[in-house]
């Protein structure tokens, strides 16, 4: 599935982050963890969650790579649950087994709702209508299943149990994530012509329930993620996003090495690195976005892909795995600050759904 001299998009060579043939090796990590059916897995023999999945396939897309990025999403719209969700795990298979064998069957609603950031990635990236036609019933399948879980404040429920209960404690994180995806799924029903106007609606209450009553969400400010993706869903932006990032900067941000995954550990991570630098770039700070993809270069692997995270008072590699995830994590950041369109559109873009003020509800 990889080549030699394999050519990438100028948009993939960023100074002191990544040369053409640093890339290169990069997205051959990820397809050569990329399954003959289309599933990526965080490594072979890991198991596979659907957002994860989708954050590899949007930065294949990102790396032109769109026949690879296509089967990703062809495998999900393969194994979607018929209420519109996938499980929180999938177990990998050996090639030519073509089951979708739950390792976790709880269905969290932001890895259900990412299919939408996904799909209208590829659609953007491509110019694929047939695409687009193929994949919408899975997104309006998708999406119904989240809004299923929409609290009366706006924010969404994280997950249905095994057995159908639905857990009504909402994410931070999840919900700022949902509100992207239903960004992205009302573009795609926008560009089909087909309104949507409870998804209007509900991404307005969702927008707002994130913007002004933190009170709606479990208490989870010891990670980075609640820390930036209000931000990076594009629920805060202008002043109250650069005043948000700027609060806890100094609590988070490890000069020379990366961003912490949760307080007080010594752990820095790839992961959250890259989305920060997503964060600041659509916050227009492209300066310091550059500055945190540089930071992380000691992550990076000898095969191209790049080490989850390194725990610096003990100086170790932690986890010892190499996730497609976070290499493509990387490559999106880096796409982004390169200008492509798809990834800039869908990270930048409209910052909020079509004709919503984010404090009209009550």
């Amino acid at each position: 599935m990889s080549s030699p001299g394999r050519t990438v998009p100028e948009h993939l060579v960023l100074d002191g982050v990544l040369t053409a043939e640093q890339a290169a090796k990069t997205v051959e990590g990820i397809l050569a963890v990329q399954r003959a059916d289309g599933a990526i897995p965080w490594f072979r023999g890991h198991h596979l969650d659907p957002w994860d999945h989708t954050e590899a396939a949007m930065a294949l897309d990102a790396a032109g790579e769109h026949e690879a990025a296509e089967r990703a999403y062809v495998w999900l719209a393969r194994h979607q649950n018929p209420d519109g969700s996938w499980y929180a795990a999938y177990a990998d298979r050996p090639e030519g087994v073509d089951t979708a064998e739950p390792q976790d069957a709880g269905r969290e609603s932001n890895f259900v709702a990412y299919i939408a950031v996904g799909v209208w990635h590829h659609y953007l990236a491509t110019g694929d209508d047939t695409f687009l036609d193929r994949m919408w019933p899975a997104v309006v399948a998708a999406v119904e299943f989240v809004l299923g879980l929409q609290q009366p404040g706006g924010e969404i429920g994280w997950k249905r149990e095994p057995d159908g209960t639905a857990v009504t404690d909402a994410l931070l994180t999840g919900s700022s994530s949902i509100h992207q995806a239903l960004r992205c799924a009302l573009a795609i029903a926008d560009h089909r012509g087909d309104p949507q106007p409870d998804w209007e609606l509900a991404a307005g209450a969702l927008a707002h329930a994130i913007r002004r009553h933190p009170e709606r969400f479990l208490d989870k400010s010891r990670y980075s993620m609640d820390w930036y993706y209000p931000v990076l869903g594009g629920a805060l932006t202008g002043a109250e996003a650069k005043a948000r990032v700027e609060e806890r900067w100094d609590e988070f941000v490890v000069p020379d090495l990366g961003v912490r995954c949760v307080l007080p550990n010594p752990w820095v991570t790839g992961g959250e690195s890259c989305e920060l630098a997503l964060t600041l770039w659509a916050m227009g700070e492209s300066d310091r976005a550059l500055e945190i993809l540089r930071s992380i270069g000691h992550l990076r692997a000898e095969n191209g892909m790049y080490w989850t995270g390194y725990v610096f008072e003990d100086r170790a590699v932690w986890p010892v795995e190499q996730t497609a995830w976070t290499a493509g994590s990387l490559l999106l950041a880096v796409a982004a600050l390169g200008g492509d369109e798809a990834t800039t559109e869908v990270f930048g873009g409209e910052r909020l759904p079509p004709g919503m003020d984010p404090g009209c509800c009550a």
